[in-house]
């Protein structure tokens, strides 16, 4: 079973500056606490033992905040002393971890999500198709009359391309949630600042390495401050659920 997470918690939060101005955006008060916390102790509640905090702006903050251990999960860190990007983010928290998967999370975000039914579709698609090395698979999440977002086309459970964004009446989005094995990056040549999004999913989806588990659960973003607001009335109701 996964017993760790990287959680990509680097992010400025240039949007939310208007109403979270002395923290970085993983700290965001949400109900009187870190965002952050939410995140790590739903995690801990589905198996994770440790979590690699990727940081960057404002890193202090949050290392004053979480120390080496947050409610019994240990607490490591990846640091950015500059920005590298989701990509050179994720290539260099890759050096801190003990397992093979590795499970990757957006820092500002929340889905809820089965890991152990996530992890098992993982080994579904690594069993059904041999020929490809290192498949990845992605949490996605289904929303309607939306356009903050750009969508994913599925065919079957391979993601078959990736669309700007625009208004749809129903789309599938990328959630943010990440699996895959740890030497897809340790034998490519990835250093530097580059976005996982734009210049490894979208640039290799015709590769067909590229898969999708859509979800049902809660899904918030607190990147912009009508959801980040409306986090406050809903994000611990329904991570308690």
């Amino acid at each position: 079973m996964i017993r760790e997470a990287i959680i990509l918690a680097g992010g400025k939060g240039t949007r939310l500056q208007n109403v979270v101005k002395d923290v970085p955006k993983p700290l965001a008060p949400v109900s009187g606490e870190p965002f952050l916390n939410y995140l790590i102790r739903y995690l801990q509640r589905q198996g994770i033992e440790r979590v690699i905090l990727s940081v960057g702006y404002m890193y202090e903050k949050i290392m004053q905040t979480y120390g080496h251990s947050f409610n019994g999960v240990e607490v490591d860190y990846s640091v950015e002393h500059s920005p590298l990007g989701t990509g050179g983010a994720i290539a260099k928290a890759i050096g801190k971890t003990r397992e093979w998967n590795a499970l990757i999370l957006n820092g500002d975000s929340f889905m809820a999500f089965n890991l152990a039914d996530f992890e098992k579709e993982y080994e579904r698609v690594c069993r059904d198709n041999p020929s490809l090395k290192y498949p990845v698979l992605m949490l996605l999440k289904e929303l309607h009359s939306v356009d903050r977002y750009g969508s994913v086309l599925l065919e079957k459970n391979r993601i078959i391309s990736f669309e700007e964004k625009t208004f749809r009446e129903q789309a599938l989005i990328n959630a943010g949630v990440y699996l895959f094995d740890r030497r897809l990056f340790s034998e490519g040549t990835f250093c530097g600042r580059f976005s996982f999004e734009k210049d490894f999913l979208e640039k290799r989806v015709d590769e067909g390495i590229i898969f999708g588990m859509s979800g049902e659960g809660y899904f918030i973003d607190i990147g912009v401050e009508e959801d980040y607001f409306r986090a406050q009335n809903e994000l611990k109701q329904e991570i308690e659920k």
